[in-house]
């Protein structure tokens, strides 16, 4: 069910009105949470909901065990039962028939005819790569003492497959969305607008500029060879406008849909495309992923602690398995590579943290020069990396970069393109110190204009709905 349909509106509706209207008590909440996170995850192919039950199971009891054992070897081995099985059941369904793929590929270059014949067809589980972080992050921090697991199994169950960000994130905490789902909730009128204004700019994101660009990035992309250096620099430029505003404008949906239920998650993006570098660009790009891999695999590794060398190892490692967790490809491991390579300097120079929490032109409507060009020159590099991401192998990357480098000409048929781009760069910039476009003045507006604000924010979302029937799924469900 995509929320992109009128069937996830229809359903949002019902679940909403059951949820404050009829089970209006916690446990009831929960209970209707669960049975509607495996009605929304099971319309896809009721064959998934066996995988993600029972990868709540074995975090659920691994968890009580971990807290109920007294013995260190105990608690490590229970551990390391949760991280192999989450990890086994992503490596099989997502990464089984590319490591037997580049195994015969290997082994015909070295001499040795083999064919593929241990291939398997697999059906890649919606949501496997977020679930199944969720749920290891949670045993973890079971483990390490920083989060007490709960005994209420309906409760956990909703926190594994809570539905707003099931499928395409934010990859959340235990300890930001259990305890929430543990307690009580109350309705606010002020959040439930803040939740549909996100919605509704999610679907603008999604309906009117991503989708609009895919059609041009799938054109350009299918047929590179035909076009020129100019149409393949538009084709890297639409893709890094229709990957952000397709991905974040799921994360605004998500966000606030659960705020429609009285529930808050974490930012997944905060305008990466004004970074300054790229250390920052990956403080606000996707970072429920980036702050998952620092905490649970950069830490772990040593992080910036030891030796220079080995810092960088770490960094590497990081950026490579961030790479390969996008995808069963040696696309999105070169993109990892390539955004490591351009975090060394800043890194070696100290200055990769030089931007931590601050605000482009905070108290200007305008950066300074210096702050455009560093802008300009991380979005170049970042677009020039999106080019292996969309790619569908290396061969058609490094081809289509030649080619961007080598011709050029701009087709004016191409060009209409960037009025999306152009109108959603306004946009951010107008909203840069608040991703989740809070208003103040509704805490001095009465009641009657909130539900005002609320209908018609219902009728644009019906709108933006049907405004397009073809509307594709999310990107990063393929993720």
């Amino acid at each position: 069910m995509l929320f992109n349909s009128l069937e996830f509106l229809v359903f949002l509706i019902v679940v909403f009105a059951l949820y404050w209207f009829v089970f209006n008590k916690r446990n009831y909440q929960n209970a209707l949470l669960l049975c509607s996170s495996y009605f929304f995850y099971g319309w896809w192919d009721y064959r998934f909901l066996i995988l993600i039950l029972f990868s709540t199971l074995v975090d659920y009891f691994v968890g009580l065990a971990i807290e109920n054992s007294q013995e260190n070897s105990k608690r490590k081995l229970l551990l390391w039962l949760s991280i192999a099985f989450n990890i086994g059941v992503l490596g099989f369904f997502k990464y089984y028939n590319f490591f037997v793929d580049s195994l015969v590929e290997v082994l015909n270059s070295v001499g040795y005819a083999m064919e593929s014949t241990w291939s398997l067809n697999i059906i890649l589980p919606v949501g496997i790569s977020f679930y199944t972080f969720q749920t290891m992050s949670y045993t973890i921090d079971v483990y390490r003492k920083n989060l007490k697991p709960t005994d209420d199994f309906i409760s956990f169950a909703a926190f594994v497959s809570f539905f707003p960000q099931l499928v395409a994130g934010p990859i959340e905490r235990a300890s930001n969305l259990l305890p929430q789902i543990l307690n009580s909730r109350k309705f606010t009128y002020e959040k439930g607008i803040q939740g549909l204004r996100l919605i509704l700019w999610g679907l603008v994101k999604k309906v009117v500029i991503a989708d609009t660009l895919a059609l041009k990035v799938d054109d350009i992309f299918e047929n590179y060879t035909d076009f020129g250096g100019g149409v393949l620099w538009l084709g890297a430029l639409y893709f890094a406008i229709q990957i952000y505003c397709d991905f974040s404008g799921y994360s605004d949906i998500a966000i606030g849909v659960s705020k429609l239920f009285g529930i808050e998650l974490k930012s997944n993006f905060k305008f990466p495309y004004f970074s300054r570098n790229i250390g920052e660009f990956w403080r606000r790009w996707h970072i429920s992923l980036s702050t998952w891999f620092r905490d649970y695999l950069y830490i772990p590794l040593g992080g910036s602690k030891g030796l220079k060398w080995q810092s960088l190892r770490n960094v590497f490692v990081i950026f490579l398995v961030s790479g390969f967790w996008h995808g069963a490809n040696w696309t999105f491991i070169v993109w990892g590579g390539i955004h490591a390579l351009l975090f060394v300097p800043s890194y070696i120079l100290g200055s990769n943290r030089k931007y931590t929490g601050a605000i482009v032109a905070e108290n200007s409507w305008f950066p300074s020069l210096k702050e455009v060009l560093q802008i300009v020159i991380t979005f170049f590099f970042v677009v020039l990396a999106w080019v292996f991401f969309r790619s569908d192998n290396l061969t058609v990357a490094v081809e289509y970069l030649i080619i961007m480098f080598t011709k050029f000409d701009f087709p004016p048929t191409y060009k209409n393109g960037l009025y999306s781009v152009g109108s959603l760069l306004i946009l951010d910039w107008m909203f840069r110190k608040d991703e989740r476009l809070s208003f103040p003045f509704l805490k001095e507006v009465n009641k009657k204009s909130i539900l005002l604000l609320e209908i018609v924010s219902i009728i644009l979302v019906v709108y933006l709905i049907s405004l397009n029937s073809n509307s594709g799924q999310f990107i990063y469900f393929q993720f």
